[in-house]
């Protein structure tokens, strides 16, 4: 994987990105098809996107859905790794904790 970004036009592969949107927590947040939800909060600048009943932060930590740490709701779905999900434009992903006395761990949503 390359460091640098390829302008469209010195592509030897011949990518044409197709840009999409997905709302996360409220905010829209701009991707490319073909990246998965977790790719697009990074390059967003997310870290994390779930709280660990310690209070720790979570996000990606394996990067290849073995762990389970980058969890999230996905369109009212929880527990989907977004390592392995692929963006679809128009995805609502809601972050998720399991602080105690927290709406979601109520629901056992981690």
């Amino acid at each position: 994987m390359s460091p640098k970004v390829i302008p469209p036009d010195r592509d030897p592969v011949g990518r044409a990105d197709r840009p999409l949107t997905i709302i996360v927590d409220g905010a829209r947040v701009p991707g490319v098809r073909g990246q998965t939800l977790a790719s697009v909060l990074l390059a967003d600048g997310r870290s994390h996107w779930r709280t660990a009943p310690t209070g720790g932060s979570r996000g990606v930590f394996c990067g290849i859905g073995i762990c389970f740490d980058c969890v999230a709701t996905v369109n009212g779905v929880p527990d989907i790794r977004l390592c392995r999900r692929p963006a679809r434009d128009g995805d609502t992903v809601t972050t998720q904790t399991r602080l105690p006395h927290s709406p979601d761990a109520d629901r056992g949503v981690q």
